[in-house]
């Protein structure tokens, strides 16, 4: 018994190491200290202007319909979402088709507001992988980018 735990527990340890190494080496966006301002109109119809979150902790997700680490993150995002609603959630969408990301969310039950980013925005931060995500502190400061999927455990420790 003792080395079936053993091999599992070093298995797992290795994955462990792999996983982590692998997100250690991905490029990360180039930004500015103070995260770029956008007006994004969300799929209800209602604007969010970036900097009218100041004063709040805010969590910016860029993803995509065809995404499956995307589509994989996002219930962990609308529990995340749901059990923190202090900290607004964006979901912004590099898709170009609305009536895709209007499915995709619904399919998804996304529960925070989801945007379709212009090219202005998608540029402004460097977003060349998806997903990707970018917890902006109250006063405006980048705080934390993290590309690939993410778990619950690292938006705790993203927006602490």
């Amino acid at each position: 018994m003792w080395r079936y735990i053993r091999d599992w527990g070093l298995s797992i340890g290795i994955a462990a190491a792999v996983f982590l190494t692998i997100q250690a080496f991905r490029p990360k966006p180039d930004l500015p200290d103070i995260a770029p301002d956008f007006e994004l109109v969300d799929l209800n119809g209602h604007t969010h202007k970036l900097s009218e979150y100041r004063g709040q902790t805010v969590v910016l997700n860029f993803w995509a319909t065809w995404c499956g680490p995307c589509r994989t993150e996002i219930p962990t995002f609308n529990e995340w979402a749901d059990e923190h609603p202090d900290v607004p959630v964006l979901g912004i969408s590099t898709d170009t088709s609305e009536a895709k990301v209007k499915a995709t969310a619904k399919q998804l039950k996304m529960s925070y507001p989801v945007m379709l980013s212009d090219a202005a925005t998608a540029n402004a931060y460097d977003i060349a992988s998806l997903p990707t995500t970018i917890v902006v502190g109250p006063d405006g400061q980048v705080e934390d980018v993290h590309v690939g999927t993410m778990m619950g455990w690292q938006l705790d420790m993203a927006t602490r």
